[in-house]
């Protein structure tokens, strides 16, 4: 699933409107913690394309599931693709700035994040893993791989 993007700070909101469809028409209510996070990264992630290169780009959302594809199953993935390519520059804001935070979230968020070359510019992805809703006395309970093989997530 991808999206066009224009390089115009407005379609930031679009790119979350699209997201929020393409979750819920997975099954991953727009109301879950799990939507949010995601949105939250779409919003990062095609907020640094638009502002930062000035140039198209593509949104694509890539749910798998237990595949030979290299990601874990039940993982989502976001990739922004530009046609820029500078390599994206993590920066440390101070407290007064007003920007400067967005790679910095995304690392917190997601389970894993890069950036990899692709045709003249660049595609900036991040993964976050899906856990079942199943919660035990305040921990949340995912399963890896394997169903017998589980961890608690404080």
């Amino acid at each position: 699933m991808q999206l066009e993007i224009r390089p115009d700070p407005a379609e930031v909101g679009r790119a979350r409107q699209w997201a929020r469809s393409r979750l819920a028409g997975s099954g991953i209510g727009v109301d879950e913690p799990l939507a949010e996070t995601l949105i939250l990264l779409v919003s990062e992630l095609v907020t640094n394309a638009v502002v930062h290169t000035g140039c198209p780009a593509v949104l694509r959302l890539l749910l798998t599931g237990a595949h030979d594809d290299g990601a874990p199953a039940g993982t989502v993935r976001l990739e922004v693709a530009d046609a820029s390519a500078c390599p994206p520059s993590p920066r440390h804001a101070g407290g007064d700035e007003t920007g400067g935070r967005g790679l910095e979230l995304v690392d917190g968020l997601a389970d894993r994040w890069g950036w990899d070359p692709e045709g003249l510019g660049k595609r900036i992805w991040c993964e976050v893993d899906r856990c079942d809703a199943e919660v035990a006395g305040g921990v949340a309970v995912c399963r890896v791989e394997a169903p017998e093989f589980l961890y608690g997530a404080v």
